[in-house]
């Protein structure tokens, strides 16, 4: 199957710390590639993927130190994208929309007519800039809601509103050959990771730990673009930290989050919004480390409660549950991700939509849906495997891509 993905700019795939649609748009074309199926990628030039590349500038923006609320980079990447693939011979066109830019993809593949299913990776409102909320989503129902939708849970799903076109639920997935635990045996302490903002819940996290007379381990970014964000930070979080019960590492990339979540007992996790998913989840617990979570958004969905966690729904609850971490099994928290939240299954569900959606546009099966034979993986960052479209000076060629990945 010829398949054309169009990513958001704003952070690198993979991503080099935190990015949950980056991880999982690379996950799932590392999956499609190795499946056999030609897969096009549209995203900056500083993109290390498997399938062909497709880039109309170098670095991913905020690589470039392009802040988020700046969107003409993204329209000018989004227009160009679309584009391309009018341009070219597609099966299926994949889109994700995560962030505000995202939506300008509705007027634009308005009128494609190649097949088209877009992935919901976060909640509405998106016009939003701190604390300001708009009203143009509503707007943009004049062509979103024809638009066949992937939701990546039952609870986002259910969340969403406008009546958009759901033609399914994909849970994300993760390479579990790829991801295996460091060491059989923890060593003594918790972790807590992800984006530093209230929502997420660190603070409770420490609270939970000084209860129960553990130490924690905070990882993740402060986002320097968001004023609110480095207010918490200084004000809530930084006084908390000692180096001794509670420590702050920084920012993780996949390596070091693999050597984190492999060591820590478990995962805390008291979040304080409806989370579509929460990638870290099905992360830890592919590494055998139970999670301890609050029972928001898709977290019934992600945890089976005393089996591969505990559901808390407060701090006293979370300190409770610590003390009983013990009586978790590691091999079978592992077990519990590989058979709901690999990233085959994923593929193979993104497959039956895709097939879903062009049947229904009555496009014909292309003869290489099913693959006989696998082909070898593709070498990462092969120049030959990029291209640049069209020629010009805002294009960045295969040399120029490889140089800043």
């Amino acid at each position: 199957m010829r398949i054309a993905h169009i990513a958001p700019p704003w952070i690198s795939i993979p991503p080099s710390n935190y990015g949950g649609t980056e991880i999982v748009l690379y996950n799932l074309i590392e999956e499609q590639v190795a499946r056999g199926h030609k897969v096009t990628l549209l995203a900056p030039g500083d993109a290390r993927t498997s399938a062909q590349l497709v880039s109309f500038f170098p670095k991913s923006l905020i690589e470039a130190e392009v802040p988020w609320a700046a969107h003409l980079k993204a329209y000018f990447h989004f227009y160009k994208a679309v584009e391309y693939v009018k341009e070219h011979s597609f099966d299926i066109l994949h889109t994700h929309l995560s962030s505000a830019a995202d939506m300008y993809l509705f007027p634009l593949t308005a009128h494609l007519t190649t097949p088209h299913v877009m992935t919901l990776h976060s909640r509405f409102p998106f016009d939003r800039v701190g604390s300001w909320t708009g009203d143009a989503d509503r707007d943009y129902m004049e062509w979103a809601t024809s638009v066949p939708m992937v939701a990546i849970s039952e609870a986002a799903r259910d969340e969403a509103p406008f009546g958009l076109n759901f033609i399914g639920v994909v849970h994300h997935g993760l390479p579990m050959q790829r991801l295996r635990p460091m060491q059989e045996q923890p060593e003594n302490f918790f972790v807590w990771l992800g984006r530093i903002v209230p929502d997420k819940g660190p603070h409770l996290a420490i609270q939970a730990a000084k209860k129960a007379g553990v130490p924690l381990v905070l990882a993740g970014i402060i986002d320097c673009y968001v004023p609110e964000a480095m207010e918490y930070f200084e004000h809530t979080i930084k006084p908390e930290i000692d180096g001794q019960q509670i420590t702050y590492i920084g920012p993780v990339n996949m390596e070091q989050k693999i050597q984190l979540l492999s060591r820590a007992r478990a995962f805390l996790n008291p979040i304080r919004w409806e989370e579509p998913f929460g990638m870290v989840m099905i992360e830890a617990m592919a590494l055998g480390c139970p999670v301890i979570t609050f029972p928001s958004g898709a977290a019934p969905e992600i945890v089976v409660h005393r089996k591969s966690g505990f559901f808390a729904h407060n701090v006293d609850e979370m300190a409770h549950f610590i003390c009983k971490i013990d009586t978790l099994n590691r091999a079978t928290v592992r077990a519990h991700a590989e058979q709901h939240f690999s990233a085959r299954v994923m593929a193979e569900k993104y497959t039956a939509l895709y097939h879903k959606v062009m049947l229904k546009q009555h496009c014909p099966q292309p003869a290489t849906s099913t693959p006989l034979i696998t082909p070898a993986p593709l070498r990462i960052n092969d120049p030959a495997q990029r291209l640049v479209y069209p020629p010009s000076q805002t294009a960045t060629t295969g040399a120029e891509a490889e140089s800043v990945s």
